[in-house]
């Protein structure tokens, strides 16, 4: 990888690893659905310029707004509001055993052994985090984020079978079509957002800011223009150094404790989905 290349997927990774960070802030004074719907709206705004009628997709798109802006996002953040940064972005994780079985069960992918003992072992280190005692409440909140992993592994199945589409094009339809669902979850599921909103300081507009642009459009223009240029496995592994990356970071400026379990919990999280996807990436990639 060119050194201007590689710079740009340890911005990525820098990126992604704030983006738990940012969230944090911003549920500090935002309850988490309103968050999420200021955040969708910011980048349904700037998207606009690329809003193309996808003929006969446009269905395919409202589903995956369902899955990634309706149900992960929603389900990422109720989780986050109680949970550590750090630990949810090791749980997030699970979208990769998650995202093989939903490749065996919608295109036939082989699961290996040595991807069937990944699973087990990322569901473990998950396992691990969830009793870690000195973080409470933790379990219910984590399954939360467990189960956004699930629907972030949906829908990338989801926009697979799409088939090629510009990402901005992508993130434009998505954001567009999310709005309406979280406004209405956070009109029927929280109160007090007026209140929230005249309180919320520079540091929260900050947060839906960063999300919005940096995470939602920046980060992700730069891993697609990195996954065309370079081969799967050059690009894919990088990703695993995004928690290590959310840890530290929630460590150095949220002040958050980097417990036994957290390191424990990490470590087999990480190990057992490097099982998986670098194991996958390679099938995919020598065919």
């Amino acid at each position: 990888m060119k050194p201007l290349d590689t710079f740009w997927a340890l911005a990525v990774i820098l990126i992604w690893g704030l983006n738990f960070v940012a969230g944090k802030i911003g549920l500090a004074q935002i309850p988490p659905l309103l968050l999420m719907t200021l955040r969708f709206s910011l980048v349904a705004i700037l998207l606009i310029p690329f809003l193309r009628v996808q003929h006969g997709r446009m269905g395919q798109l409202a589903v995956v707004s369902v899955a990634l802006g309706g149900v992960h996002y929603s389900l990422m953040f109720v989780g986050l509001s109680a949970i550590d940064a750090g630990p949810a972005s090791i749980a997030v994780q699970l979208m990769v055993p998650f995202s093989a079985v939903l490749a065996w069960a919608f295109f036939r992918e082989r699961l290996t052994a040595l991807q069937i003992a990944g699973m087990m072992i990322a569901f473990a280190g998950v396992y691990v985090l969830g009793g870690d005692a000195e973080r409470e409440p933790r379990a219910p909140y984590l399954l939360l984020v467990v189960g956004a992993a699930f629907a972030l592994a949906l829908a990338t199945i989801l926009i697979k079978r799409l088939g090629p589409i510009s990402i901005f094009t992508l993130n434009a339809w998505i954001a567009l079509f999310t709005v309406p669902q979280l406004l209405a979850a956070t009109l029927i599921l929280e109160d007090g957002q007026m209140a929230a909103l005249r309180g919320a300081d520079w540091r929260t507009w900050g947060a839906v800011a960063f999300m919005a642009i940096m995470v939602t459009i920046v980060s992700h223009g730069l891993y697609y223009y990195l996954v065309r240029k370079y081969e799967v496995n050059q690009v894919v592994p990088l990703t695993l150094l995004t928690p290590v990356a959310a840890v530290l970071l929630a460590v150095l400026i949220l002040g958050e404790a980097l417990s036994f379990g957290v390191v424990a919990g990490g470590v087999l999280v990480l190990a057992g989905v490097a099982m998986i996807q670098l194991r996958f990436e390679w099938r995919r990639v020598s065919r």
